[in-house]
């Protein structure tokens, strides 16, 4: 769990910008390797019209494809929901699907996007499936998955609060997340407040180097000199 929490004004400042922009600052701190703490393309952003999504990671593993020893479901989440609320909002769930190969049943449909906003939850993602698109973008779930699904299948959640891993991205619960149409980071907690003013200031950099590409002026050499100078 993560050991502060932002404020709103915090997290309102890191919603300002898109995912590549706060990767590209994450990187400035040298706080991890520049190809680790992001998704890759096993994933996709069902959503891509939606503004970046911030929140707290709620974490658990997945199966669709087996079904339960006794009975013809899985029913009760009541201790999965209540791991939901020990967290704070915003919060993104955060589900690693199991099975090999996985996706075979969809766990987030119209009924759960609507309880995990219920319980406060922004977004959703998983390398598994999710179902009943339109239903999810009314409820107003932004969502990142590995495939889209007829059936629940047998859908059903395990290992509530374990280190998951989606999508060659490792989560903890608690972890402070930050997606798009790009993809989904994990922005280090410890550095968060301090990543909009080195955002802004990497975006005027670049700017500044668009602009001058742009420009009649536009030159190898110049650009060359303006390259050494910037970050970009």
């Amino acid at each position: 769990m993560a050991t502060r929490l932002l404020t709103e004004t915090d997290l309102d400042a890191l919603r300002a910008f898109d995912t590549c922009m706060v990767a590209n600052a994450v990187e400035t701190f040298n706080v991890r390797l520049k190809n680790t703490g992001f998704t890759d393309a096993r994933i996709r952003c069902m959503f891509d019209e939606a503004p970046p999504m911030v929140g707290y990671a709620v974490t658990a593993r997945l199966r669709s494809d087996e079904p339960p020893i006794r009975g013809l479901a899985f029913r009760d989440r009541s201790e999965f929901w209540n791991d939901i609320l020990r967290v704070p909002a915003p919060k993104i769930l955060v589900l690693e699907d199991m099975d090999d190969p996985p996706g075979r049943g969809a766990f987030i449909g119209d009924v759960h996007a609507a309880i995990l906003r219920a319980l406060g939850c922004v977004g959703y993602l998983t390398n598994g499936a999710v179902r009943e698109l339109p239903a999810v973008r009314e409820a107003g779930l932004q969502v990142f998955a590995g495939n889209v699904a007829v059936s629940h299948a047998y859908a059903h959640i395990f290992d509530i609060g374990a280190k998951v891993s989606v999508a060659g991205m490792d989560v903890m619960p608690g972890d402070l997340l930050h997606g798009d149409r790009h993809g989904v980071l994990n922005v280090p907690i410890e550095i968060a407040e301090e990543i909009p003013k080195v955002a802004s200031a990497l975006s005027s950099e670049e700017r500044r180097v668009i602009d001058f590409c742009r420009s009649s002026s536009f030159s190898i050499e110049e650009l060359s000199e303006i390259m050494k100078k910037n970050r970009v």
